[in-house]
């Protein structure tokens, strides 16, 4: 493995690490070491990557920012790509939004809100990035990100260039059809609506705090831990079956938000996932309704 993670280094200017520790890549802290970690500085970068893996037989696994993340905690086998600063461009052109997958979805909304283009100011507080936010379809308050889409660029996993227009994406609640197609994404169009932008402001600012008073912001989480069933709210369901603060080890649910799961410290991928058949079991025998998760799962479980 030494050897292959040398050759890599020589291959891409980029960054390549070795047994890289994947709770410093998650907003849970949690998951344990992926055999090869690398983080492209640009698309020829990443391409290189994937011919090299493709070469070796090497499986390849996609992350960005790790906000909606459960890694195992043995680890990942095989290369894990980290898609980063180095697909971070943005430029804003009559009132269309180009954008890296690496573009974090704060920085996107601001500076829609800064050129007058309303539609993104929902993800003002998601701190994830744009690549792993069309691939989940990420949302909040009504909006999702797909609906502001026009088109996607990237790669698929033998390193060949893909474009897809909306038509082709197939956006619905939480999904895409890129993780299913194979597709890695390096950037997209999307297209704002032209607003006031002091209106802008205030939506967003309003997201932002409704946000600090309804979220566990100052512990490490991934988000949702469960979709909202149709028509209804996981939180609600979890709060319904007093399950809010229940522990196991030392991850608990959010005494804040029953749909978040709260890392105290030292906290494990075993911790969470008890904690989550323990939730999804009384929510089913007490409510009827079995939860679906909207955390993927990364690695050997």
């Amino acid at each position: 493995m030494a050897e292959r993670h040398e050759e890599l280094r020589k291959l891409i200017s980029g960054e390549v690490y070795q047994h890289e520790p994947m709770q410093r890549h998650t907003s849970w802290r949690i998951g344990g070491p992926a055999d090869m970690f690398v983080i492209p500085r640009d698309e020829e970068d990443l391409r290189r990557a994937l011919h090299y893996a493709r070469r070796n037989g090497t499986p390849v696994y996609v992350v960005g920012n790790g906000t909606n993340l459960l890694v195992s905690d043995k680890g990942i086998r095989g290369m894990v790509v980290k898609i980063g600063p180095g697909l971070s461009n943005l430029e804003v052109c009559s009132g269309t939004i180009t954008a890296g997958a690496g573009v974090s979805l704060p920085r996107l909304a601001g500076v829609a809100w800064q050129h007058g283009l309303s539609g993104f100011e929902f993800l003002a507080g998601i701190p994830g990035t744009v690549g792993g936010a069309l691939v989940m379809n990420a949302g909040a308050n009504g909006c999702s990100i797909g609906e502001r889409v026009e088109k996607i660029t990237g790669l698929d996993f033998a390193g060949n260039s893909v474009s897809l227009d909306k038509e082709e994406l197939e956006f619905a609640y939480r999904r895409s059809c890129l993780a299913r197609r194979g597709i890695i994404v390096t950037g997209v169009m999307l297209s704002g609506i032209p607003g006031d932008r002091d209106k802008i402001k205030e939506r967003m600012d309003y997201y932002l705090e409704r946000r600090r008073q309804t979220q566990p912001l100052d512990l490490p989480n991934a988000g949702s831990v469960f979709k909202n069933p149709p028509g209804d709210s996981a939180g609600r369901l979890i709060e319904l079956t007093g399950c809010k603060e229940m522990r196991v080890g030392a991850v608990q649910v959010s005494s804040r938000h029953a749909n978040f799961f709260v890392n105290l410290g030292g906290g494990t991928a075993s911790d969470v996932l008890a904690l989550i058949e323990k939730v999804r079991q009384m929510v089913e025998e007490k409510c009827g309704v079995r939860l679906e998760l909207e955390v993927q799962k990364l690695g050997e479980f």
